[in-house]
């Protein structure tokens, strides 16, 4: 396996996975199985180019095959069942690493960013217990490592029975959808300080 159900570390694994329509395909496969046809619609994708990056995913362990579905006309994914995917920097992290590491979690930002901006340029056109339940918060924090590590764990605590990998249709009250968290903790890096203006600042 290319991760221990924590923390990905092997390079090439990251590498893989840092691709926009592999994230989306990831993501997808978070809310259930599903196959190349399902998920090349949201990942903007042909099924024949889903099949591709599905196969690469399960190269590397992301993703495996499900049940087969009564017809057995096509082939059925799911992610595998390793523990939340999670990647973090080490101080003893060789620089391969370290480069894949940090490639993997811009990819990963920026595809909840650009999922967070379609959220709020729809939130006009929500219903209004959607519109009121929808939350862009920023809270500045005070506390030490080992708080913010038992914090971190609270959240996740919090957020497991609502997982839709976990919690199929049925389950789930009348009216739920699929819905996004994101959660990231770190210590703040103060912005440094501005240069003094030139005279020649407006030149152009």
């Amino acid at each position: 396996m290319t991760r221990d159900g924590k923390s990905l570390s092997d390079p090439k694994a990251m590498r893989a996975l840092a691709h926009p329509a592999r994230l989306t395909i990831l993501n997808r496969l978070g809310e259930g199985s599903a196959t190349a046809t399902e998920v090349a619609e949201g990942a903007g994708i042909t099924p024949s180019a889903a099949s591709y990056h599905l196969r690469m995913l399960a190269k590397y362990g992301f993703v495996e095959d499900a049940p087969p579905r009564r017809d057995g006309r096509e082939r059925v994914w799911k992610v595998t069942d390793n523990g939340p995917l999670s990647v973090g920097v080490e101080p003893d992290d060789q620089p391969e690493v370290r480069d894949a590491k940090i490639a993997l979690m811009a990819v990963i930002h920026q595809e909840a960013d650009e999922a967070r901006r379609r959220a709020l340029a729809n939130l006009d056109r929500e219903p209004d217990e959607w519109r009121d339940a929808t939350q862009f918060a920023r809270y500045r924090l005070r506390l030490d490592a080992d708080e913010m590590s038992r914090l971190n764990q609270v959240i996740a605590k919090l957020l497991e029975p609502y997982l839709a990998r976990f919690r199929g249709e049925d389950e789930a009250p009348s009216g739920s959808r699929i819905a996004e968290a994101h959660v990231n903790l770190f210590a703040v890096v103060q912005r440094p300080a501005p240069g003094l203006p030139t005279e020649d600042h407006d030149a152009r």
